[in-house]
């Protein structure tokens, strides 16, 4: 009698501890996640998207990855935050445009009550939760990052920083606030480039959290390429000179190298030179030598990003977690228009270039040739806006060397992240109701055998797009699009992605037909006509 009761409790003890060791291992196997966001970088402004700037590191992703071809931002850096952080439209997540209170729930300019970032949903996974780099979702406490589900932060929490120090760049009452962990720090060591800040506190958090038994989610925000252009000299010197043909011939280079590498349909057109761009050969070789400067430190601030990205890979490696997690790298949204040197607003600095004792921009000149082969720039909703390049890296799950061309948005990151994670998105958080998600998680499409036939719900999906006026709406293969106070364009993308052949006159019932969607999205997620909130 005692010998059977002792086997049978020896087969219950057995059976536990059987129990305990499948539940440290289902835990052990949720993947670490990191998620690097660029700030203004335009769709052909990486090595493996056609450019001609040295990203090793992110092209070695790539070429261990998969590249999505046709992935979407939201335009702007305030709005695409909102969307990558909650998996909502901006405007459903209070960030309809940027961080200023403009009366309206949709407007708020803070990430709203009825919204949880990907951080808050993953710690209910015990996951740890870092984030390195610009925050920009508002400015109130209940929107800052330690509040956001954050364990460890460091962050600007709005744009417009000197690379070199906490200096504000703008002269209308403006200042740039760092935080650290939650406490206003204050960056006064010119010797330290932002980029490097922002990799060096990724590092050391890892380097922290590695023998946690719990995953990590790491979300790096770089600033670069975002203005003032500003880089260390070395690295500026080492692209100085390599822009003297200009910036007409730069787009068709880089356009012929997306072409061979498969970015884009070799059947779609470049578009149109940005119509406000000088000829090259007309201007002076001291005009000459100003723009190649300008794009000389772009480029810079790019490589000096990718050598950080690079760090991080390293220290994955070293902490022995590079096996078990997701990495993706994607744009807030196109490369830049701005114009700095013309606004009052800004201050004016015109030391050395890319000096801490210079402020500038590289102007729409060079941002058409970052959007190469697309039309137009960030704040627009044409595809030089909205368009992101889109790299995923996971050793094992992700085949490498693949390419998509399905349809993705950053609205899709949070429930890629919960799906990874073993997550539902709930209903309600910490007592608050939450907005229904109109993402959907993009792990079939990354994960897929690419040479089998698209997954289905991607390709046909709509998407809808709204800032400051300039509008749009992608349903399938058709796009309708316009800027503000001008008339609706439609395109058919699959053969005319680059926006040259408008056929809203030839098929204006199709036209009736996306705006009559296009007007449904707008007033259920609260869009306001510009015109009135301004």
């Amino acid at each position: 009698m005692m010998s059977t009761l002792r086997f049978r409790f020896l087969q219950l003890l057995l059976l536990l501890l059987s129990v305990t060791s499948v539940r440290a291992q289902d835990k052990s196997q949720h993947p670490n996640i990191i998620i690097v966001l660029a700030d203004d970088l335009g769709f052909s402004d990486l090595g493996c998207f056609g450019s001609e700037i040295s990203t090793p590191n992110l092209d070695r992703l790539a070429r261990e990855g998969i590249k999505l071809t046709s992935f979407y931002n939201s335009g702007r850096c305030c709005p695409s935050r909102a969307a990558l952080l909650t998996g909502l439209y901006p405007h459903q997540a209070g960030i309809g445009d940027m961080v200023q209170d403009k009366g309206s729930p949709a407007y708020q300019g803070y990430l709203s009550e009825n919204s949880a970032t990907i951080a808050q949903l993953l710690k209910t996974k015990d996951y740890n939760t870092i984030i390195s780099g610009k925050w920009h979702v508002g400015l109130v406490p209940s929107a800052l990052a330690h509040n956001r589900g954050f364990d460890k932060s460091f962050t600007m929490l709005n744009n417009g920083s000197s690379y070199f120090n906490s200096e504000p760049i703008y002269n209308d009452g403006r200042t740039v606030n760092f935080l650290l962990n939650g406490q206003k720090i204050e960056r006064q060591d010119t010797s330290r480039y932002l980029t490097q800040a922002i990799t060096d506190f990724a590092v050391k958090s890892l380097d922290e959290v590695k023998s946690s038994k719990n995953p990590f989610f790491l979300y790096v925000a770089y600033t670069a390429p975002h203005w003032p252009i500003q880089a260390p000299p070395g690295d500026i010197a080492k692209y100085k000179g390599k822009y003297m043909e200009g910036w007409d011939a730069l787009r068709k280079q880089r356009f012929e190298r997306q072409k061979q590498f498969g970015i884009i349909d070799k059947q779609w057109p470049l578009s149109s030179r940005y119509e406000g761009a000088s000829d090259w050969e007309k201007l002076t070789s001291l005009e000459k030598d100003l723009w190649d400067t300008r794009m000389a430190i772009y480029a810079a601030m790019i490589d000096r990003m990718d050598r950080g990205v690079g760090e991080i890979l390293t220290k994955l490696k070293d902490i022995q977690k590079d096996k078990n997690t997701l990495v993706i790298f994607v744009s807030d949204n196109g490369g830049s228009g701005d114009t700095v040197k013309d606004w009052n607003y800004v201050t004016q600095k015109n030391g050395t270039p890319g000096s801490v004792n210079a402020i500038d921009s590289y102007y729409p000149e060079w941002g058409n040739a970052s959007n190469t082969p697309f039309r137009l720039f960030k704040k627009n909703t044409h595809e030089g806006g909205i368009a992101s390049p889109f790299i995923a890296w996971f050793p094992g799950q992700i085949a490498a060397g693949t390419s998509s061309s399905q349809i993705g948005h950053l609205i899709d990151l949070l429930p890629t992240c919960l799906e990874w994670a073993g997550l539902q998105y709930p209903r309600n958080l910490a007592g608050k109701e939450l907005t229904a998600l109109p993402g959907t998680s993009l792990k079939s499409t990354l994960t897929a055998d690419q040479n089998k036939n698209k997954r289905s719900g991607t390709v046909n999906r709509t998407l809808f797009w709204e800032h400051e006026g300039s509008r749009a709406i992608r349903s399938g293969r058709w796009k309708l699009v316009a800027e503000i106070h001008q008339p609706w364009e439609l395109y058919d993308l699959q053969v005319d992605r680059t926006e040259t052949n408008d056929l809203a006159g030839k098929l204006p019932a199709k036209v009736k037909e996306l705006e009559k969607q296009y007007l449904e999205w707008a007033k259920g997620v609260g869009v306001v006509d510009w015109d009135l909130i301004k």
